[in-house]
């Protein structure tokens, strides 16, 4: 994030748009997809993304299953400080998938037509064992929906109620993302990050 430093924003020949600051290069760079965009359709900054991500109720985490199939599920996303947070329980399919291989993709959007943003993140999926960490997160998580997600953290882990079976919270650092701007244009952004 840019935050309150001057910036400047620059175009380069492959219509990637580069933030300069004074600290240097910025990411991310954002670049207009001509090949799955209108004529008049222009980049969706990388903080309308965000804020899609920060907004969605319901997300779907796509991992790969060590045979090399993909398994999706849906889930409740939290976002903070430009990373996608989620938890599952350990006898779940997508523990065991990102045991094995921890790049997933996490979806953001809905199945309308002619409006919205549909945003796509890949990242690597790292548990979160930070008390101070999960605290946040189990906030956040309060204040989603009508508060009935709970979670209850003791020594760096979220408190599980299932049987057999502890529940770790994922963080996803976005390395690569793309956005889908629905409607009158229709436009594609890739994002590097």
């Amino acid at each position: 994030m840019i935050g309150t430093s001057q910036s400047i924003v620059l175009a380069s020949p492959n219509n990637f748009r580069y933030a300069i600051s004074f600290g240097g290069l910025m990411k991310p760079s954002e670049r207009i997809d001509r090949r799955y965009s209108d004529d008049e359709g222009r980049v969706v900054p990388w903080t309308d993304a965000e804020a899609r991500l920060a907004a969605t109720e319901l997300a779907w985490v796509v991992t790969v299953r060590p045979d090399g199939r993909p398994h999706a599920t849906p889930m409740v996303p939290v976002f903070h400080d430009g990373k996608v947070y989620f938890h599952t329980g350990s006898k779940e399919v997508k523990y065991a998938n990102i045991q094995a291989n921890p790049q997933v993709l996490v979806l953001a959007g809905d199945t309308a037509w002619q409006q919205g943003l549909d945003v796509a993140v890949e990242g690597t999926a790292v548990p979160v064992t930070d008390d101070a960490l999960l605290r946040k997160l189990a906030e956040l998580y309060r204040d989603r929906w009508d508060g009935r997600w709970q979670l209850d953290i003791k020594d760096g882990a979220i408190v599980s109620e299932l049987p057999d079976s502890e529940v770790v919270a994922f963080e996803v650092t976005p390395n690569r993302a793309f956005s889908h701007s629905k409607g009158d244009p229709f436009s594609q952004t890739n994002y590097r990050l």
